[in-house]
């Protein structure tokens, strides 16, 4: 039996934002509708607990990762890079492009599973 998805609130305030739209040659606006407009699918999860590779990222928006990572990634960070989307779930270094937040727990020890998104999962993101 098929599941439904996962629907995540975000607050498009990332501090990419601008560079994204910039790069992609779309307003801001286009660039949260794109990202909005996709049913992700958690294709594997890796990197750190909890953080799943989002399958299905809008071609307009598929950018490489920054040349520069940061050192530091606040927990609850949506970014994209490449063909991905994800939800960083724990504060961390990383390289992707960082265009949202989310207040969604990602990784609970105490949740079974632990991992809110499993590989196979299906995510759509919806703008709070």
């Amino acid at each position: 039996m098929a599941r439904e998805p996962i629907e995540r609130p975000v607050r498009y305030d990332g501090e990419d934002l601008a560079f994204v739209a910039e790069a992609c040659s779309l307003p801001e606006e286009e660039v949260i509708k794109r990202h909005l407009g996709t049913t992700y699918v958690a294709a594997f999860c890796g990197f750190a607990p909890g953080f799943a590779y989002l399958s299905g990222l809008d071609f307009s928006l598929q950018l490489p990762r920054r040349n520069t990572p940061r050192t530091r990634v606040p927990a609850g960070a949506v970014a994209i890079a490449a063909t991905y989307s994800a939800v960083y779930p724990q504060e961390s270094p990383g390289g992707w492009h960082l265009i949202g937040s989310t207040s969604t727990e990602l990784w609970d020890v105490a949740r079974q599973p632990p991992a809110l998104i499993e590989p196979g999962r299906q995510v759509r993101f919806i703008r709070q």
